[in-house]
Protein backbone atom coordinates (compact mmCIF):
# COMPACT_ATOMS: atom_id res chain seq x y z
CA UNK A 1 0.00 0.00 0.00
CA UNK A 2 2.81 2.44 0.88
CA UNK A 3 5.90 2.74 -1.29
CA UNK A 4 8.03 4.30 1.46
CA UNK A 5 8.06 5.47 5.04
CA UNK A 6 7.52 8.99 3.74
CA UNK A 7 4.30 7.88 2.01
CA UNK A 8 3.14 6.30 5.27
CA UNK A 9 3.98 9.49 7.17
CA UNK A 10 2.10 11.71 4.70
CA UNK A 11 -0.91 9.40 4.89
CA UNK A 12 -0.80 9.59 8.69
CA UNK A 13 -0.55 13.37 8.79
CA UNK A 14 -3.39 13.78 6.29
CA UNK A 15 -5.52 11.36 8.33
CA UNK A 16 -4.63 13.20 11.55
CA UNK A 17 -5.53 16.62 10.11
CA UNK A 18 -8.90 15.31 8.92
CA UNK A 19 -9.51 13.67 12.31
CA UNK A 20 -8.72 16.87 14.23
CA UNK A 21 -10.83 19.08 11.97
CA UNK A 22 -13.77 16.67 12.25
CA UNK A 23 -13.56 17.21 16.02
CA UNK A 24 -13.67 21.00 15.78
CA UNK A 25 -9.98 21.91 15.87
CA UNK A 26 -8.57 24.27 13.23
CA UNK A 27 -5.29 23.21 11.66
CA UNK A 28 -3.14 26.35 11.35
CA UNK A 29 0.21 24.84 10.32
CA UNK A 30 1.74 21.57 9.19
CA UNK A 31 5.35 20.43 9.30
CA UNK A 32 6.64 23.51 11.12
CA UNK A 33 10.43 23.34 11.23
CA UNK A 34 12.99 25.16 13.30
CA UNK A 35 16.60 24.49 14.21
CA UNK A 36 15.29 22.40 17.12
CA UNK A 37 13.10 20.02 15.14
CA UNK A 38 9.72 19.66 13.52
CA UNK A 39 6.12 19.67 14.67
CA UNK A 40 3.75 17.68 12.49
CA UNK A 41 0.54 19.65 13.08
CA UNK A 42 -0.27 22.87 14.91
CA UNK A 43 -3.94 23.46 15.56
CA UNK A 44 -6.24 25.67 17.60
CA UNK A 45 -8.74 24.21 20.03
CA UNK A 46 -10.69 27.29 21.06
CA UNK A 47 -8.04 29.65 22.46
CA UNK A 48 -5.49 26.87 22.99
CA UNK A 49 -2.62 26.24 20.58
CA UNK A 50 -2.23 22.48 20.18
CA UNK A 51 1.07 20.96 19.07
CA UNK A 52 0.40 17.51 17.65
CA UNK A 53 2.95 14.77 17.11
CA UNK A 54 1.64 12.21 14.64
CA UNK A 55 2.97 8.66 14.69
CA UNK A 56 1.84 6.21 12.06
CA UNK A 57 2.71 2.52 11.98
CA UNK A 58 1.72 -0.17 9.55
CA UNK A 59 1.03 -3.08 11.84
CA UNK A 60 1.97 -3.61 15.46
CA UNK A 61 4.91 -5.91 14.90
CA UNK A 62 7.24 -3.42 16.64
CA UNK A 63 4.76 -2.06 19.17
CA UNK A 64 2.12 0.63 18.97
CA UNK A 65 2.71 4.04 17.41
CA UNK A 66 2.12 5.85 20.72
CA UNK A 67 5.12 4.05 22.23
CA UNK A 68 7.48 5.85 19.83
CA UNK A 69 7.33 9.26 21.58
CA UNK A 70 10.52 9.23 23.63
CA UNK A 71 11.65 11.81 26.21
CA UNK A 72 14.20 13.09 23.69
CA UNK A 73 11.48 13.54 21.07
CA UNK A 74 9.35 15.38 23.63
CA UNK A 75 12.22 17.81 24.39
CA UNK A 76 12.63 18.58 20.67
CA UNK A 77 8.90 19.18 20.27
CA UNK A 78 8.84 21.49 23.30
CA UNK A 79 11.76 23.58 22.02
CA UNK A 80 10.21 23.76 18.56
CA UNK A 81 6.85 24.78 20.06
CA UNK A 82 8.48 27.61 22.00
CA UNK A 83 10.12 28.79 18.78
CA UNK A 84 6.77 28.67 16.96
CA UNK A 85 5.06 30.70 19.68
CA UNK A 86 7.88 33.26 19.63
CA UNK A 87 7.84 33.63 15.84
CA UNK A 88 4.06 33.67 15.50
CA UNK A 89 3.39 36.32 18.10
CA UNK A 90 1.61 33.99 20.53
CA UNK A 91 4.24 33.85 23.31
CA UNK A 92 1.73 33.90 26.17
CA UNK A 93 -0.86 31.63 24.59
CA UNK A 94 -2.32 28.63 26.32
CA UNK A 95 -0.83 25.52 24.75
CA UNK A 96 -0.89 21.76 25.03
CA UNK A 97 0.94 18.80 23.52
CA UNK A 98 -1.10 16.01 21.97
CA UNK A 99 -0.07 12.76 20.37
CA UNK A 100 -2.15 11.26 17.62
CA UNK A 101 -1.17 7.67 16.96
CA UNK A 102 -2.42 5.85 13.89
CA UNK A 103 -1.92 2.12 13.67
CA UNK A 104 -2.80 0.60 10.30
CA UNK A 105 -3.90 -2.90 11.13
CA UNK A 106 -4.55 -4.40 7.69
CA UNK A 107 -5.03 -2.66 4.38
CA UNK A 108 -7.13 0.44 5.02
CA UNK A 109 -8.26 -0.48 8.56
CA UNK A 110 -6.77 1.93 11.06
CA UNK A 111 -6.93 2.52 14.79
CA UNK A 112 -6.58 6.15 15.88
CA UNK A 113 -5.61 7.06 19.43
CA UNK A 114 -5.67 10.75 20.37
CA UNK A 115 -3.95 11.54 23.64
CA UNK A 116 -4.73 15.11 24.67
CA UNK A 117 -2.12 16.66 26.94
CA UNK A 118 0.18 13.69 26.36
CA UNK A 119 3.07 15.50 28.03
CA UNK A 120 3.73 18.81 29.74
CA UNK A 121 6.18 21.11 28.07
CA UNK A 122 6.25 24.12 30.31
CA UNK A 123 7.96 22.82 33.45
Amino acid sequence: MFQSGRDLGCFGEDTAAEYLEARGLSVIARNFRSRFGEIDIIAKDGDTIVFVEVKTRSGRRFGQAIEQITRGKQRKIIKTAREYLRRSGFPGSSARFDVLAIDIISGEEKVIEHVKGAFDGWR
